[in-house]
């Protein structure tokens, strides 16, 4: 299936006019604005069965459990089928990945791509926030027969190259890796006609942009884009009106969202008792993700809570591809209950039944504190953001939360107070340190010399991490 795209012909004559490679005039300093839009979106939908998607998707939706959609898939998926540009805003955990995804996957389905060459192109500023979405799309894109190739830094570039050389008619990518797999030959733009950029203000944090725009520039000039982002600032506004014609826009304050479905907790505590009070809220009974800004805070805590009886784990831009990768599944199965992050697991990290976020280094701009709660409250679901705050930080985040659109509710906590239990679930460490032992599973046989063992398969990452699943130690 692969509707006629409505403004096809007004986009092309429009692409004509500029360098052949879609650019767009260069926007004007300021707040962003959302682009006019000339033709009429059409309306949202209250089921995914009133959408004109294949009959196989269907299915699978109805497989999955989900008949209605989220207000940002009803209302972008009828417009997006249809062949339109779009413009998303809405705070994490809305269900953007979806309202893209499926639209790809319907207009995709029925052809086949040529080796190196994809079809439809999705950027990702994370290795994490791709693996997500690979694996939020691998059903669907099973149900219609098309192949999936996931393409991101710190894995082996050989296997993605291979994948690409196979054929892959989605490629889900980082904009690094997939510009060394472009300069390495194993890959080609040129029949990529629908391009989804997902977070893409982040992209624009994280310095991306020149990579993003030159891949971009790669794609088929008359081919369909969407844009999905939390924040619309000034940067994103430039990819905006550069690259999307006639979009329809469908926008929620990510503020807005998350108070509906969170609650926001400032916790003025001093210095010498926020090390304390972490722990006990550590402690607390089912998963928590813990905030820190530098690497070395992130180890030291993970450590110090190990060492108290609190079984976490430690993720952070420091750590390999396979063991972030292993982190993350243990603290969504639950062998790791807490996890202690800096913002590399801000985004694209997804986990069900997540109802504490503690930023125990508050943030400093308030876009990282709406990605860092949105790793709860996710999908519907509620739940709560703490922040820890020491005197000489109050006066910052009054500012942060003010720019956030948040009122939060500010309680002066110690540890073992009832406040802070009752706010956070805290409770005393059990103060038996655990240690991390290797799953019965991944350890080598006894005897095995390191000549004699097979390498490990390429669907499973390699096992011989130090500290992958924890254990109480007698």
């Amino acid at each position: 299936m692969n509707p006629t795209r409505s403004s096809d012909r007004t986009r092309n004559s429009d692409r004509a006019r500029g360098n052949g490679r879609g650019r767009r005039p260069a926007a004007v300093r300021g707040e962003f604005a959302p682009p006019r839009t000339i033709t009429p979106a059409l309306p949202p939908v209250k089921t995914f069965a009133d959408l004109a998607m294949p009959e196989r998707l269907l299915v699978e939706l109805g497989h999955q459990g989900l008949t209605v959609p989220f207000p940002i898939q009803g209302a972008t998926l009828p417009n997006a089928l249809a062949g339109r540009d779009v413009l998303g805003r809405g705070r994490t955990g809305s269900g953007k990945t979806l309202a893209f995804g499926l639209a790809l996957l319907a207009r995709t389905a029925g052809r086949r791509a040529e080796p190196r060459r994809p079809l439809g192109l999705i950027l990702v500023p994370t290795r994490e926030l791709a693996q997500q979405v690979t694996d939020a799309l691998t059903p669907y894109a099973r149900s219609v027969r098309l192949r999936l190739a996931t393409v991101v830094g710190g894995m082996s570039i050989g296997r993605q190259a291979g994948a690409l050389r196979g054929g892959a008619e989605i490629v889900v990518a980082t904009p690094g890796r997939l510009k060394d797999l472009i300069d390495r030959g194993d890959c080609t733009l040129d029949d990529v006609d629908t391009t989804v950029l997902d977070e893409a203000d982040q992209m624009a944090d994280m310095g991306f942009m020149p990579q993003v725009t030159a891949l971009i520039d790669q794609v088929r000039p008359d081919g369909q884009r969407m844009l999905f982002s939390a924040t619309l600032d000034r940067n994103v506004d430039l990819l905006v009106r550069r690259y999307l014609t006639d979009p329809v826009v469908h926008s929620v304050d990510p503020s807005a969202g998350a108070v509906t479905t969170m609650e926001h907790h400032v916790l003025h505590v001093h210095g010498a008792d926020k090390h304390a009070a972490t722990t006990e809220i550590a402690a607390r009974d089912g998963r928590v993700i813990m905030f820190l800004d530098t690497k070395h805070a992130v180890d030291r805590l993970t450590q110090d809570l190990l060492d108290s009886g609190v079984r976490a784990a430690a993720l952070h831009g420091g750590k390999s591809q396979p063991q972030r990768t292993r982190t993350l599944a243990q603290f969504k199965t639950g062998h790791v209950t807490v996890l202690v992050a800096t913002n590399v697991a801000a985004r694209g990290i997804h986990v069900d039944n997540l109802d504490l976020v503690v930023n125990v280094d508050p943030p400093t701009d308030h876009k990282d504190y709406l990605h860092r709660g949105g790793r709860t409250a996710r999908a519907g679901e509620s739940g709560s953001v703490v922040t820890l705050v020491t005197p000489s930080q109050r006066r910052g985040m009054v500012r942060l939360m003010a720019d956030a659109g948040i009122q939060p509710q500010t309680t002066r906590v110690r540890p073992g107070d009832e406040a802070l239990s009752r706010i956070t679930g805290a409770q005393a460490p059990s103060g038996v340190p655990v240690v991390i032992t290797a799953p019965a599973a991944e350890r080598p046989r006894r005897g095995a010399s390191p000549r004699g063992r097979r390498r490990p398969s390429s669907a499973a990452p390699r096992t011989s991490v130090r500290r992958p699943v924890l254990d109480a130690a007698a």
